[in-house]
C-alpha cells in the first residue's frame, strides 16, 4: 500500500472533492468548496517527495523534474481514479488531486436540463461547457460523452490532458488520447483526428489558436466538436475565441464561429444551504440563426438579451438560474450576489452589506 492510499481513502469516504499536499503544511481536502485540515503532522520536503514520486510513473517524473509542473490521471485499483497534478513551489514540491467519480452520471443524476442531451445527438458542430476550474465542466462532458455513447453508433475520440473520466464501449467505439503520453499537444492530435474516421471529437481545452482554427475546421467537415474554455458566461466565451485572432482575420473568425457553434454551456459552482453539498448553476445559449447573425455582425453584446427571449429554444440566463436556486432556499443571498451578473437584482437579498463591491452596483 502506497504511503499516500489514507489520505485517497479519506477523500472518498467523506466525499471531498480534492486533496491538497505541500511542504510545511499537514494534508488538506475541499470538502463541499472548503479546505479543511487533516489530523496529521506538517509535511517535510523529503517526505512529500518520496511520496508522491512512490505513485507517479517514471516518465511523469522526469516531466515535473524537466518542467517544474506536470499533469498526469492516477487510478487507485478498487477505490476511485484522479487527476494529480505536480508543481514547484517556493517551500519545495506540491501536488492536488480531484477525485474524478468511477461511474459517469447521466444529465438527469446530475439533475441538468435536459437539452444538454439534444447535444449529444446532433449531427456537427461546436459545442462548449465554459466556467471556471472546479465548475464541474469536466463532469458535463462525460455526461454528454455518455449519453451519445448509449444512443448513437459512431466512433468518439477524445483527447484529454490527462484522461479523466473512463468510458466504456457501448453502442459506439469510443478512442481516448492523452496529451503528453499518446500525443504531443491537442493541435497535434486534433489535426490527426481528422483521419481517424471520428464522428464526435471531445478536446479538453481549446487552449490556443490552433486548436482553436482546427476545432473550428472540424466542424466545418461534419463533426460535433466539444470542448471547454475558462470562461463565465457565453458573451465573453465568444469574444475570448475572436479575441485569440489578431484583427485582420477577426471578421473572417466571426463568420467560421457563426456558422459551427451550436450551444455554449456556462457554469458556476454554488455551495448548498439546505444540505451538504453543492449545486451548479448554468447560462445555456443555443445558438440559433437569430444568434448566428449577431456573431456574424459583431453584436456579441446583445447576446444576453437573446438568452432571455430564448427560453423555448432551452436557452436559460445565469441570473434566472441563481434566482431559482435563492428563492427555493437552496444557496444563500450573499453568494448569489457574489457570483450573479446584474448585482443589483440580489442586492435586496443581502443582509451582510460587507461583501457588496460598490464599483459593481449601478447608482453607488
Amino acid at each position: 500500500m502506497a504511503k499516500l492510499d489514507p489520505f485517497f481513502k479519506l477523500v472518498v469516504e467523506t466525499g471531498a472533492s480534492d486533496l491538497h499536499l505541500s511542504v510545511g503544511n499537514p494534508p488538506l481536502i475541499r470538502l463541499h468548496g472548503d479546505l479543511q485540515r487533516v489530523k496529521y503532522k506538517a509535511l517535510e520536503e523529503d517526505e512529500l517527495r518520496e511520496m508522491l514520486y512512490e505513485i507517479a510513473p517514471e516518465e511523469v517524473i522526469k516531466r515535473f523534474e524537466e518542467e517544474g509542473e506536470v499533469d498526469f490521471g492516477l487510478e487507485i485499483p478498487g477505490l476511485a481514479r484522479f487527476r494529480a497534478n505536480y508543481y514547484k513551489e517556493r517551500k519545495g514540491i506540491a501536488a492536488a488531486f480531484r477525485i474524478i467519480p468511477t461511474r459517469v452520471k447521466t444529465i438527469e443524476e446530475l439533475g441538468l436540463p435536459l437539452v444538454l442531451n439534444k447535444l449529444a445527438l446532433l449531427p456537427k458542430g461546436l459545442v462548449l461547457v465554459t466556467g471556471p476550474t472546479g465548475s464541474g465542466k469536466s463532469t458535463t462532458l462525460a455526461a454528454i460523452i455518455d449519453y451519445a455513447n448509449r444512443m448513437r453508433y459512431d466512433h468518439i475520440i477524445t483527447i484529454e490532458d490527462p484522461i479523466e473520466f473512463i468510458h466504456e464501449p457501448k453502442n459506439c467505439l469510443i478512442n481516448q488520447r492523452e496529451v503528453g503520453t499518446h500525443t504531443k499537444s491537442f493541435a497535434n492530435a486534433l489535426r490527426a483526428a481528422l483521419r481517424e474516421d471520428p464522428d464526435i471529437i471531445l478536446v479538453g481545452e481549446m487552449r490556443d489558436r490552433e486548436t482553436i482554427m482546427l476545432a473550428l475546421e472540424a466542424t466545418l467537415t461534419g463533426h460535433l466538436v466539444l470542448s471547454t474554455l475558462h470562461t463565465i458566461s457565453a458573451a465573453q466565451t465568444i469574444n475570448r475565441i475572436i479575441d485569440v485572432f489578431p484583427p485582420e482575420e477577426q471578421a473572417q473568425i466571426r463568420a467560421t464561429l457563426s456558422e459551427a457553434l451550436r450551444a455554449v454551456i456556462s457554469q458556476t459552482m454554488f455551495k448548498r444551504i439546505d444540505r451538504p453539498g453543492r449545486i451548479v448553476a448554468l447560462e445555456i445559449l443555443i445558438a440559433t440563426p437569430a444568434v448566428r447573425n449577431l456573431i456574424r455582425e459583431g453584436k456579441v453584446h446583445q447576446i444576453p438579451s437573446m438568452i432571455q427571449t430564448g427560453k423555448k429554444y432551452g436557452m436559460m440566463s445565469l441570473d434566472d438560474c441563481i434566482m431559482d436556486y435563492l428563492s427555493r432556499g437552496i444557496i444563500s443571498p450573499e453568494e448569489a450576489f457574489i457570483k450573479a451578473v446584474d448585482k443589483s437584482r440580489f442586492l435586496p437579498f443581502v443582509q451582510n452589506r460587507e461583501i457588496v463591491d460598490f464599483t459593481e452596483i449601478p447608482g453607488q
